[in-house]
């Protein structure tokens, strides 16, 4: 039995061509991208400023890390010879090992400080904001100022810090004039100034857990231990990390408080990495030396973000 040529032909229904997308996914998509072109437009303006500021010099800093640049004169190539001169320079070799013990002593002590704090302001408490304000301040608030305050605090004479231990009984310190004391008071110093900053991260990323998270945990019998561990704890993981990071970055860079109240003394006690840059680059003039010194800085701080990372990700897996 045949059929004709007009007569219409219902097809299949797996010969059916597939059904139109709906126009809410197209409008859907269409607003994603038009949300990722403002996000671009937004982020423009800080990425020239990184380029600009950040990228730039670092790039330029490479280049003549391999130059004896004095400023005055014209940059000579002198290959890795500044690389090989660091490796015999005993002031290089003082200031690494002090800002890596200086960061060693702030940094975990700074982000555990700021932790418990920020439990305890994130706690219903009365005057809460008044305390998130006042851990607040020494962040806003100008180095000299805050390490002129510490001068006087930690005065061998007549500084409150003795005061308060002769109320105590105890004998008094030399504090910031004594080798054996004086990178301990500066670490104290940057404990306290950077404990806000650490403890907003710690507060915002407390905001974030999930509530259900811990009522399911409460009602299984936890107590405030066990839903800190078990909950709380792994929800901070991304906090941890940023936390770590922006602390090691500021460790490294420690400059106008060692500038101000020791200027890398009592017999180069304090002497960090970044005075010694600042040094030989403004004082004695050796530019490319100095830039040399600040590539081996920016090396230094990736050992120890790449082994921050490692960890977290061995955590996490």
């Amino acid at each position: 039995m045949t059929t004709s040529m007009d007569e219409k032909v219902t097809p299949s229904p797996s010969e059916a061509p597939p059904p139109a997308a709906p126009r809410r996914r197209r409008k859907h998509s269409g607003m994603v991208r038009s949300q990722r072109r403002a996000g671009y437009v937004l982020m423009a303006p800080a990425m020239v400023n990184i380029s600009i500021f950040l990228g730039l010099p670092l790039i330029l800093a490479f280049i003549l890390s391999f130059t004896d640049y004095g400023f005055f004169a014209p940059p000579e190539f002198i290959g890795i010879d500044n690389y090989i001169e660091m490796a015999g320079d005993p002031d290089f070799q003082i200031s690494v090992v002090n800002t890596i013990v200086y960061t060693i002593m702030v940094v975990p002590v700074a982000m555990a400080l700021a932790l418990i704090v920020a439990l305890a302001l994130n706690m219903p408490i009365r005057a809460r904001g008044t305390y998130r304000v006042m851990f607040y301040v020494p962040v806003v608030t100008a180095t000299v100022s805050v390490a002129t305050v510490w001068l006087w605090i930690l005065n061998p004479s007549f500084g409150l810090a003795n005061q308060i231990l002769a109320l105590f009984g105890l004998p008094p310190s030399q504090w910031l004039n004594s080798p054996d004391t004086a990178l301990m008071s500066l670490a104290m110093v940057g404990i306290w100034q950077g404990l806000g900053a650490k403890m907003v991260i710690y507060l915002a990323a407390l905001q974030g857990v999930d509530p259900a998270l811990v009522e399911a945990a409460r009602l299984d019998g936890a107590n405030r231990w066990q839903v800190f561990w078990n909950v709380t704890w792994p929800s901070l993981g991304p906090a941890h990390f940023f936390v770590f990071v922006t602390s090691i970055i500021a460790s490294f860079q420690v400059f106008d408080l060692v500038y101000v109240t020791t200027q890398g003394g009592p017999a180069n006690a304090t002497r960090v990495l970044v005075y010694d840059i600042y040094q030989n680059a403004f004082s004695r003039l050796q530019l490319g030396y100095a830039s040399a010194e600040s590539v081996f800085m920016f090396a230094l701080i990736a050992v120890f973000i790449a082994a921050g990372l490692w960890l977290q990700r061995s955590k996490s897996e």
